[in-house]
């Protein structure tokens, strides 16, 4: 942890693409309040090492067959042995957050889940919607989302590409990021 200007480390993983633009949405939005970040991205290969000099550590994961990626899950599971949970955070990109209420751990049932299999109360939990792109998913991706999204009620036209991030939820997350940063212990 550093003195002077706070430090987040985003540690992510994304399957689609949709996490990565989401977290440098975030990245952009916390270098406008002189937050210093690092982004890491947990597909990239080898574990990674943990960020000693960040004030914060945000965990970003997108979802796939109702699990988040397993390079978060095991990352996540290593963060917590070494670090506390009051500097950790967690984001689940997934697009059962397109719905009222379903943003937060309490209402967003694969976000309350991966944090009670992971027994960890972070400083700050959050889901952000993702994006439907059925014509850039393979066959079986396709049919397995589109039996999600009827069970859901939502569209499974294999032509559908729907993007229901709400931009302004990021830029929001990125201000209680950037204030968990300021005020770690």
């Amino acid at each position: 942890m550093t003195s002077g200007r706070p430090r987040i480390a985003i540690y992510f993983a994304s399957h689609d693409g949709h996490t990565r633009k989401i977290v440098d949405c975030l990245a952009g939005h916390l270098g406008g309040r002189d937050v210093g970040v690092t982004l890491i991205d947990l597909m990239a290969g080898m574990s990674p090492a943990i960020d000693p000099e960040a004030d914060l550590i945000l965990v970003a994961a997108a979802i796939r067959y109702g699990y988040h990626l397993s390079a978060a899950r095991r990352f996540l599971a290593r963060l917590q042995a070494e670090v506390p949970a009051g500097r950790i955070a967690v984001l689940s990109v997934n697009l059962t957050a397109r719905k009222p209420g379903r943003q937060t751990a309490e209402g967003n049932i694969y976000l309350r889940k991966w944090l009670m299999r992971a027994g960890l109360r972070p400083a700050l939990s959050a889901a952000v919607a993702g994006k439907l792109d059925y014509p850039a998913y393979r066959w079986f991706d396709r049919m397995m989302i589109q039996a999600i999204m009827h069970i859901s009620g939502g569209p499974t036209d294999a032509s559908t590409i729907i993007e229901y991030t709400d931009w302004a939820q990021v830029e929001a997350l990125a201000g209680q990021l950037a204030a968990l940063a300021m005020t770690s212990p």
